[in-house]
């Protein structure tokens, strides 16, 4: 008889190594399929930074473009506004309603008059350097037209006359025809609460602001433009 001797035969050994192969591959494609995943979190995460870095830069950018706008408005317009006659609030030229008409009414008052001329010479360079548009923009308080008051029917057309007479005293005083135009917002969008006088009499008012001018192409070009291939 053959005493064993404590040691494995070549075949206990092969059969060791194809049993645990299939182990490391397994643990193998494991770590990769991890790898993969950590790497598209990853390019995720970048992605997503970045964007949040243009996102905010582009928002630095409009606030610094609002900002410089902003003061160059103010200074185009200091002479008007050390008058006091003239506010300005976030780009919003603003003339209280008594400065330029009777209570009720469209007509506009001498003083209003020398007010729109004081501002027509700065807003015209303002407007003609930056390609925009003057939004003349008449608003009343909450009361309405008063009894035999037959030239209105509402708060509506009393602002929208309102702000037509100012728009054409602009032009009458230089304004090109083509740099300005008129809303009308009635009692909507108040300043100030209509409870009380002070606070109608700030609502009573016409406002001013630039604004982008719309480029409109010609009916001839933006034909040809659609049926360009």
């Amino acid at each position: 008889m053959m005493g064993g001797t404590g040691h494995s035969s070549p075949l206990d050994d092969t059969d060791d190594d194809v049993t645990n192969a299939p182990i490391w591959a397994v643990f193998g494609d494991l770590m990769s399929g991890l790898v993969g995943v950590f790497v598209l979190v990853l390019v995720g995460v970048m992605v997503v930074q970045m964007d949040l870095v243009s996102s905010l830069q582009a928002e630095v950018q409009k606030r610094e473009q609002e900002e410089a706008r902003r003061m160059a408005l103010e200074q185009a317009l200091a002479g008007p506004l050390q008058s006091g006659r003239v506010t300005l609030n976030d780009g919003r030229i603003g003339i209280s309603g008594a400065v330029l008409f009777a209570l009720g009414s469209d007509e506009l008052r001498p003083e209003g008059r020398q007010v729109l001329q004081s501002l027509v010479p700065p807003l015209k360079v303002y407007l003609g350097e930056r390609q925009e548009m003057l939004m003349v923009s008449g608003f009343t308080d909450d009361k309405g037209v008063q009894q035999g008051n037959k030239k209105f029917a509402d708060n509506w057309e009393l602002s929208a006359q309102r702000a037509l007479t100012v728009t054409r005293a602009l032009i009458e005083e230089g304004m090109p025809r083509s740099q300005v135009f008129s809303a009308a917002f009635g009692a909507e969008q108040p300043v100030a609460s209509n409870a009380d006088a002070q606070g109608r009499a700030q609502n009573r008012r016409v406002e001013m602001a630039p604004v982008p001018r719309v480029v409109r192409q010609p009916v001839a070009a933006a034909a040809s433009a659609a049926s360009a291939p």
